[in-house]
């Protein structure tokens, strides 16, 4: 049975909503955590940028001013950690307790568009819905929309890898049958890998990942591409950071 604690903020305390529930399964739908509970709900933990789940062999650490929520589990259960910890330093994550299945509230979460992998996402799917839009592409892409569980720097690799330019707003279907491909490959490499930790990323042993040192583009900015040499350059598209080759990635 789940036991809970969050710091004072409306972002963290929905993990008490969980107390006295038993946790069933545990799933992913984009960015997004699926904690199955036992009552026909859902514990939904979006991580934000720095936010990270961990267990802990005793009570939570209420010395470390970036722990938001914990939740104490079963107590002396072989092979099970006391404590499930969710830290956040920068407090962009966030936690919600819903109806399962029922993310109204959560509106990336509800829009959000196919798995990388779904068998549905074909070509003309991605096609049709990146047409839908006249936003940059790299909005797109983060909007969840055509493509779910695209981050920024994800989102850079592939647009780097697929040669189209991060503030085009229309794209042929070659193109996007491209970056379909160039999706897929750098989402499998940073599964492959452990993900990305740049400065806090860890998994739930703390450990990080590997990715950060095959990155293409994101980052290295001032630095020269891996193609044609030119330094990479830098914008802010819709608040996000950008980097790209205005040589390899022309309008």
């Amino acid at each position: 049975m789940l036991e809970a604690g969050s710091h004072p903020s409306i972002k963290f305390t929905p993990a008490v909503d969980a107390i006295d529930t038993e946790i069933v399964d545990v799933g992913r739908r984009g960015k997004y955590l699926l904690v199955e509970l036992d009552d026909a709900r859902e514990l939904v933990v979006h991580l934000g940028m720095t936010g990270v789940l961990r267990f802990r062999d005793g009570p939570h650490d209420d010395t470390d001013p970036y722990l938001r929520a914990w939740w104490t589990l079963d107590a002396g259960s072989p092979g099970i950690a006391e404590t499930l910890e969710f830290a956040d330093v920068r407090r962009f994550g966030r936690l919600r307790v819903v109806p399962k299945g029922d993310y109204r509230d959560i509106p990336t979460l509800a829009n959000a568009g196919p798995e990388p992998w779904d068998p549905a996402l074909t070509t003309t799917r991605f096609w049709e819905a990146i047409k839908a839009s006249n936003r940059p592409i790299k909005t797109q892409l983060l909007s969840q929309r055509p493509i779910a569980g695209v981050g920024n720097i994800y989102a850079d690799e592939a647009l780097w890898i697929a040669e189209i330019n991060p503030m085009a707003r229309r794209l042929g279907k070659d193109r996007a049958e491209r970056l379909l491909a160039a999706l897929r490959e750098v989402l499998e490499q940073g599964i492959e890998l452990g993900g990305t930790t740049l400065r806090d990323y860890r998994n739930a042993e703390g450990g990080t990942g590997g990715n950060q040192h095959r990155l293409l583009a994101y980052g290295r900015a001032g630095q020269p591409c891996g193609r044609c040499n030119r330094e990479l350059d830098s914008r802010v598209i819709d608040a996000r950071t950008t980097t790209w080759c205005r040589t390899c990635q022309a309008r």
